[in-house]
């Protein structure tokens, strides 16, 4: 787990800086400067969009008493996308921007949904069910 997150800490920032310096050397610092500040601004645009989209979603499924782990997941994947979107680099920018296309997202959610599913049943996460009051048992 030291290695991995060594590598994310350390690698990931030093192989955006390497990006970001030759991009520098091709097209030159201010229009380098500005991808970044351009990606930032249309990431940030977009995860807010996306975010209210799963809002919206949530809302709608605890309207009707449902509980929305599919919307929970996506919200999960909105705000990951939209933290690496303000972390200057152009690697962290195409994650996060995947992040907020709703097919890439998807793809993403069954990824996730089999490992949290293959954590529980490794016993390496337990599942707490929690009378919340709001919502009625069995959607009465």
């Amino acid at each position: 787990m030291f290695g991995k997150l060594l590598a994310l800490f350390i690698g990931l920032p030093l192989i955006e800086l390497i990006i970001l310096v030759k991009l520098g050397e091709v097209f030159g610092f201010w229009p380098t400067i500005g991808l970044v500040v351009i990606t930032g601004i249309v990431g940030a645009s977009l995860a807010k969009a996306q975010g209210f989209m799963v809002y919206n979603r949530i809302q709608q499924e605890l309207s009707v008493g449902r509980i929305p782990t599919d919307q929970l997941v996506d919200g999960l994947l909105v705000l990951i996308g939209g933290v690496v979107l303000l972390t200057p680099g152009l690697l962290t920018d195409v994650f996060g921007f995947c992040m907020l296309i709703p097919p890439v997202r998807n793809f993403a959610k069954g990824i996730l949904k089999k490992r949290f599913s293959g954590m529980v049943q490794r016993g390496q996460a337990n599942v707490v069910y929690r009378n919340i009051g709001t919502i009625p048992p069995d959607g009465e």
